[in-house]
């Protein structure tokens, strides 16, 4: 009886002594700080996660071995903010709360966050019966550890989430195979070019609506419900959970909930966007819309006017569907270049399918945006740059169209004439119209019209885009506004 007294005690006392140990929660983070990760160099970049509430976390940076302090709040979260050195690696991350978390295996370089629609997610090995042109040869060259990947999974919420689903991977054939063909080229690109670790992290989502990708508050000049005064079209904010799953990736909000919002902070150099698509039976505030987005996003990053690159749509035959009228679309993406700060406009007229939606050519689409990205953040000299219609001078029964940013001049891609161009008169009826080229201006002139009082260029849903400068096509446009 004594003996079981005493091992009573015992237990007692070591329950006792357990209790009055500290008990040390691992360090959690989000998905995307993790080994292999590439954070943005030469600034300040934020780190962050949970532990247990009211602890300090002490995180170390093997580039420098400084250490920096951090404080949990009540509900265990902690952010900290180290300084980065120029490009380079492996380093270690190191955050201790009294049990150590080390990140491994990461590299300083650039980064940049990619985002969009089905053209920004579709990956490398394509879609059903929907290839990726020069996919396969590309696989067979398209190791590279200084190229790290981070795929975004597909989530959708109605509230702001705090973790995404994914993990960084070095560029070799399976991680490319899978990873978003448009960013994989945009991100080689940048590698061959800069000679830096370069980061992607893809967050998209095929159907996706512009508006799944802002804050509810960004959307009340647009929503709530907004009715679009040229096409009709509504677009209302979801009400509950049912509306989420629902409409997924069309759902106002949602997929900055849920795959956009854990991201926010994250250190990166800029953004590129491929999108637009889903928008065309709202086309009408489109360039305000997506002004109101980048803003949004820079709002929300605390990092300034970051640069932000994107793809105009590029042509396809939308009489399959119940859309039309692409080209204005395509106008409004032309229009929002003029109205963000530190953005431009990846030109795809020559790159479409007729008969698909999603166009095989993602190595001219990401090397497009790796231009404007090289020739504008990076200031590398020499590059091409796109020209863009800017007037028009009317000459008796000809037209004479001008254009900016045209040093090179401007040309036809198969011959000295082009069959996309018509005009029209004072009736408004627009003719096919024989073009031809002077330097940097293209005149046109229609037989059936003896004063033309307007012009358009690829103005339809499906066309081949044959007007050039310097090896890149010229968007779509018109003169009129009727």
């Amino acid at each position: 009886m004594h003996v079981m007294k005493m091992k009573a005690k015992i237990i007692l006392f070591l329950f006792a002594f357990l209790l009055s140990v500290p008990v040390f929660a691992e360090v959690r983070l989000p998905k995307m700080f993790g080994d292999g990760m590439v954070l943005q160099q030469q600034t300040q970049v934020r780190l962050w996660g949970w532990c247990d509430k009211s602890r300090q976390v002490v995180v170390t940076t093997s580039w420098d071995d400084r250490s920096y302090n951090a404080m949990s709040d009540q509900d265990g979260h902690f952010e900290v903010t180290v300084q980065t050195p120029e490009a380079g690696g492996p380093y270690e991350v190191t955050l201790n709360d009294g049990t150590q978390c080390r990140l491994r295996n990461v590299y300083i370089g650039e980064v940049w966050l990619c985002s969009g629609q089905s053209n920004m997610e579709m990956v490398m090995k394509g879609y059903k019966a929907q290839p990726v042109e020069g996919a396969t040869e590309e696989l067979l060259q398209c190791s590279d550890s200084l190229l790290r990947l981070f795929t975004v999974g597909r989530a959708a919420s109605l509230t702001p989430q705090r973790d995404v689903a994914g993990n960084w991977q070095a560029a070799q054939v399976e991680s490319v195979r899978n990873f978003s063909a448009t960013a994989y080229f945009f991100g080689r690109a940048l590698r061959r070019m800069l000679g830096v670790p370069v980061g992607l992290i893809c967050t998209a989502y095929g159907g996706s609506a512009c508006e799944a990708w802002m804050r509810p508050e960004w959307l009340q000049p647009f929503c709530a419900p907004y009715r679009s005064p040229k096409t009709g079209t509504t677009v209302t904010l979801p009400a509950d959970d049912a509306d989420v799953k629902k409409l997924q990736q069309r759902c106002p909000t949602a997929l900055y909930n849920g795959q956009l919002a854990p991201l926010v902070g994250f250190g990166i150099r800029g953004a590129i966007w491929y999108q637009g698509e889903d928008n065309i039976p709202r086309y009408d505030y489109y360039a305000e819309l997506m002004k109101t987005m980048v803003e949004g996003w820079r709002n929300d990053w605390r990092q300034g006017d970051f640069p932000f690159y994107y793809c105009q749509i590029a042509p396809f035959d939308y009489s399959t569907t119940d859309w039309h009228d692409s080209q204005l679309l395509r106008e409004q993406q032309m229009m929002a270049e003029t109205m963000i700060p530190n953005a431009r406009m990846a030109v795809l007229m020559d790159t479409g399918l007729e008969y698909c939606i999603h166009p095989r050519k993602k190595r001219q689409a990401g090397e497009r945006l790796a231009l404007l990205a090289l020739a504008n953040t990076y200031e590398v000299k020499g590059l091409p740059d796109y020209a863009v219609y800017s007037s028009v001078e009317f000459r008796g029964d000809t037209a004479v169209v001008a254009f900016d940013r045209s040093k090179e001049w401007v040309y036809f891609e198969h011959g000295p004439h082009s069959s996309n161009f018509e005009v029209a008169g004072e009736d408004r009826v627009f003719h096919p119209a024989e073009a031809w080229v002077n330097r940097n201006r293209v005149y046109v002139r229609s037989a059936e019209v003896k004063q033309p009082v307007a012009v358009h260029y690829a103005w339809r849903d499906w066309v081949v885009g044959d007007l050039m400068h310097d090896g890149l096509p010229v968007s779509s446009f018109r003169t009129d506004d009727w």
